[in-house]
């Protein structure tokens, strides 16, 4: 670490004009009358988090100018404009209990992919400031298992790693500050499960297949531990939700899975190679199947067959194209009359459950539990569209994160994981003192 000299110096400096002075108190000096210093509006933000350690900047006595950079995984989302503004406030908290201005400031910057969960943007950004060389880096990996190549080089330069909200694989992240998601989604699963008599069909709406958060919050070994009467009709991924477009218009038009999948991988083919054309590779498949002799008739036979696919392939990409998500949602509800209920895992996902059900016309009522607490979900909460709401503290995660990175600067010890806390909220309890500090828009 870099040395104190220069404010030690300082320091020894002011002492002895003090002793010369006299360290006598002049009249006018301000003297402690025994106030207490004003709580600040997000203490209960700070007070959820455990340990206490990470929600103070006391005693993190960083060098003038040192560089944290903080990468989310969105830009302008209710939950991660929470996130951005705990950044932001443990920045200034850390600047003015510290005394610093102008370029001594420690420099403490927020950024995130313009699209949600957009792996590549991340990645772009992860690389981008790397080469700005910063003293840490707290990260909220969109893919647990992405990344490695640039750990890898940032450990190499003496860059360490901090994650948040969703973990990571990589074995050298100093520190994780998250919500518990398997405490979380247990507290979630079993206000769903009372509400719908502990038995029925739901389904899981599921915001992607790569991250550490969808995988501890799918709920899945949960119901099947507690609560065996409650069936999983169907896990919807958000990240593969366009090829369920494809697959619902396919079943519309007669086209067989198998089809479909021999298209889409001649669609891949071509990405990667610049060649071919996917109802050639859709023909030869159906040749290859059909054809078990080089008779001339049976060419005929099959090509016509092959021109069929190829019309219905283009009705499947057409339809897909002009599938909203709200509609995906709405065919599988619909595909199950029975439903009772639906649990989503993040921000995301709970707002389309809420606009699919607006638009589902259905004579029940579909019970939902989500996650986070935006201005949608929140009066969705006060309508009686959103049953429950699990809602994470993103404020304190995100002045947790820059907590944990100092830290990890200054080498004086981190927790594995520091937990950020959560609530879980109903139109019941939405207005107790306990719960509104944890609501945002």
């Amino acid at each position: 670490m870099r040395k104190r000299n220069v404010r030690a110096a300082i320091a020894a400096a002011l002492c002895m004009t003090v002793l010369a002075a006299g360290c006598g108190k002049k009249a006018d000096d301000p003297v402690f009358t025994g106030d207490k210093t004003e709580t600040p509006v997000y203490q209960a933000n700070l007070d959820a988090i455990k340990s206490s350690a990470y929600a103070s900047v006391d005693n993190l006595d960083l060098e003038p100018g040192t560089y944290i950079s903080v990468i989310g995984r969105a830009s302008s989302t209710p939950y991660w404009n929470q996130v951005k503004a705990g950044v932001e406030q443990a920045a200034t908290d850390l600047n003015t209990a510290l005394g610093y201005s102008g370029n001594d400031k420690v420099k403490v910057l927020y950024s995130a992919p313009d699209e949600n969960d957009n792996i590549d943007q991340q990645v772009n950004i992860l690389d981008e400031e790397l080469a700005r060389y910063p003293d840490v880096i707290a990260i909220s990996s969109v893919d647990a298992s992405a990344c490695s190549v640039q750990f890898d080089l940032a450990i190499e330069n003496g860059i360490p790693i901090v994650a948040f909200d969703s973990g990571n694989s990589y074995q050298n992240i100093q520190s994780t500050c998250k919500t518990n998601n398997i405490e979380a989604v247990t507290t979630g699963t079993k206000n769903f499960c009372e509400k719908i008599g502990d038995s029925g069909e739901i389904l899981l709406l599921v915001h992607d297949t790569v991250s550490d958060t969808a995988k501890e919050r799918e709920a899945e070994n949960e119901l099947a531990a507690n609560h065996p009467n409650v069936t999983v009709t169907e896990t919807i991924y958000l990240d593969q939700l366009e090829m369920l477009k494809k697959q619902i218009v396919a079943e519309q038009v007669g086209v067989k899975p198998e089809e479909l999948a021999a298209a889409e991988a001649g669609e891949k083919k071509e990405e990667t190679t610049g060649t071919g054309d996917a109802s050639e590779t859709i023909a030869d498949a159906a040749s290859n199947a059909a054809s078990s002799s080089a008779d001339e008739s049976a060419n005929e036979t099959a090509q016509e067959a092959d021109n069929e696919l190829s019309e219905k392939m283009q009705q499947v990409n057409d339809g897909a194209a002009k599938m909203s998500d709200e509609d995906a949602i709405q065919y599988y509800m619909e595909k199950h009359p029975d439903l009772k209920g639906c649990i989503a895992t993040n921000e995301t996902v709970t707002q389309l459950a809420i606009r699919t059900l607006d638009q589902f016309d259905s004579e029940k009522h579909i019970t939902l539990v989500g996650f986070d607490a935006g201005k949608e979900q929140v009066n969705a909460l006060k309508d009686g569209k959103v049953d429950g709401l699990i809602v994470q503290n993103p404020f304190g995660m995100g002045y947790a994160t820059v907590v944990a990175a100092a830290r990890t600067v200054l080498e004086i010890g981190n927790e594995a994981e520091v937990n950020t806390g959560y609530v879980w909220v109903t139109a019941d309890n939405m207005n107790d003192d306990t719960i509104t500090p944890f609501l945002y828009e």
